[in-house]
């Protein structure tokens, strides 16, 4: 079954950085779109970047989307992070999978949890 899985997340002080990736491994024909969201608690879930093939938007400037299409892996580089940034990073891609008919779907990674504390 297609996966996504992501990593890089942990705790760090203001102002440093950090950088998550999500692989996306299965039976990938193309992946059109990767974004990252997040998610503190009790708020809304937010998405702070995407990528396709047209370019990338980064919501969060001091965040840069990036992805290496060899490896099917999405990342967001975090830099001057601030504690409001503290929250569970999901990356989400709309992926065609291998096979006749239509079967372009959206996925969602688990989440990994970013903490930036003194």
């Amino acid at each position: 079954q297609l996966q996504l899985v992501e990593s890089g997340g942990g705790l760090v002080h203001p102002g440093g950085s950090l950088r998550l990736s999500c692989a996306a491994s299965g039976s990938i024909f193309s992946i059109n779109a990767m974004r990252w969201y997040r998610q503190a608690p009790g708020k809304q879930r937010e998405l702070v970047a995407a990528i396709r093939s047209g370019g990338t938007t980064n919501y969060v400037d001091r965040f840069t989307i990036s992805r290496d299409n060899a490896k099917n892996t999405v990342y967001l580089e975090m830099n001057r992070l601030k504690l409001e940034d503290t929250a569970v990073y999901y990356c989400n891609a709309d992926i065609t999978t291998v096979g006749a008919g239509p079967n372009r779907r959206s996925y969602w990674g688990q989440g990994t949890q970013v903490t930036v504390s003194s």
